[in-house]
């Protein structure tokens, strides 16, 4: 039973092109299994979250951690009355866009397309599903229905100007309302990956060995957790006490938003999903007090995890390889693969020129995997990062 306020699939504002309905499958189930299938999502297996691709097959990635993302938010969507799907199908593709080696290649494509409008990872997923997946015969892209494609855009709150080209080129022939906040279901994804890399960073990390469980079990909320799994389970082992404890970890935070955003929503006493997104801020979220927590703990985590000298060197490493490969196809197209000369072939047809061969490459290098990215560093430039790299984790 949904409640008055959710995105319901017989309301949904459609497409961008018409289609008849599934027999079997509402609007937002068809969003969900076109993000599934499309090619960028199965890359997702291969670009990695804070470690590089070739480093261990325990540590995150985009799609493990999509698939995370999406648990919670359903979990989180279900106990808030909202519509499951969509709410799936925006967490699944909250990702899309990040190109190889997680936020530091982001950083280093957001500075080198700089003078052509940036880059943005959120803006890029829509340019994925709207259109760099091609495979359709109709249309370019994914044709998802306007409420996924909101939710993709606007799941972390309205965009500000300036709004990233990427997302400025579709919004222009489809209106994403980019200055209201996004729907309920699409703030239950944005959480949800909050309390997913929150609970998987001290995951990762301890696996990593940069950090200690005695570290963790001083850090506000793990202290607790702690303490009562070690009341419940006395002399329990290292890994299986560790387990526990951050198990209840995971579980105070999806707890604490089920009942403050519970409390928001009765506060507000929306009739529709328009409510929700003309409230005027976010009501699906972390109490103050909790949010107060995970600040110290996040902060814990960028000076022994994302800032650990082994991983800074890396982010060195990486960063190298993307300031590399993008003049280097600037200047050289050819070597860009069949498909993408045509489409360079027709920039320079138009009237975009160098802006628009800078978006082609940027489109090319933010689909690459880490691996992809580096093999083709060593392809064309002959570096031998991957050993370079492996060198620096020892």
């Amino acid at each position: 039973m949904h409640a008055a306020y959710a995105c319901l699939p017989g309301q949904s504002r459609g497409r961008l092109f018409a289609e008849e309905e599934s027999t079997f499958r509402s609007p937002f189930q068809r969003d969900r299994d076109r993000i599934i299938h499309a090619s960028a999502f199965r890359r997702l297996k291969h670009k990695t979250q804070v470690f590089i691709e070739h480093e261990g097959d325990y540590f995150r990635t985009r799609l493990t951690h999509s698939i995370e993302v999406a648990q919670v938010a359903r979990t989180v969507a279900a106990a808030l009355g909202l519509n499951v799907e969509l709410t799936e199908a925006v967490a699944l593709a909250h990702d899309l866009g990040h190109p190889p080696f997680g936020h530091t290649g982001e950083d280093a494509l957001n500075a080198l397309m700089a003078p052509y409008g940036g880059f943005d990872h959120n803006a890029q997923a829509i340019r994925i599903v709207t259109s760099l997946e091609r495979h359709y015969a109709e249309w370019d892209g994914l044709n998802l229905t306007w409420e996924t494609l909101e939710g993709i855009a606007k799941h972390n709150g309205p965009v500000r100007d300036p709004v990233p080209y990427a997302l400025a080129d579709y919004n222009a022939r489809h209106d994403l309302e980019l200055s209201t906040h996004a729907s309920a279901e699409a703030q239950s994804a944005a959480i949800a990956d909050d309390i997913a890399y929150n609970h998987h960073d001290l995951h990762d990390g301890l696996r990593a060995e940069l950090f200690s469980t005695d570290d963790l079990a001083e850090l506000p909320v793990l202290h607790d957790c702690f303490a009562e799994v070690d009341r419940k389970y006395p002399g329990l082992n290292y890994y299986r006490r560790r387990h526990e404890a951050l198990r209840r970890f995971f579980g105070v935070l999806v707890e604490d938003v089920i009942g403050l955003s519970r409390r928001n929503i009765a506060d507000l006493g929306p009739a529709s999903a328009s409510d929700i997104r003309h409230a005027g801020r976010m009501l699906v979220q972390f109490t103050p007090a909790l949010w107060a927590d995970l600040r110290v703990i996040r902060e814990f985590l960028f000076h022994r995890m994302y800032r650990a000298p082994a991983v800074v060197a890396m982010r060195a490493e990486v960063t190298q390889v993307v300031h590399d490969l993008f003049p280097l196809f600037m200047a050289q197209p050819d070597e860009l693969p069949k498909q993408w000369r045509k489409d360079v072939a027709e920039a320079a047809a138009g009237p975009g020129g160098e802006t628009a061969l800078a978006r082609i490459v940027a489109d090319y290098i933010a689909g690459m995997t880490d691996r992809f990215a580096i093999e083709t560093h060593a392809r064309l430039l002959g570096s031998d990062m991957v050993d370079r790299t492996r060198a620096l984790r020892g």
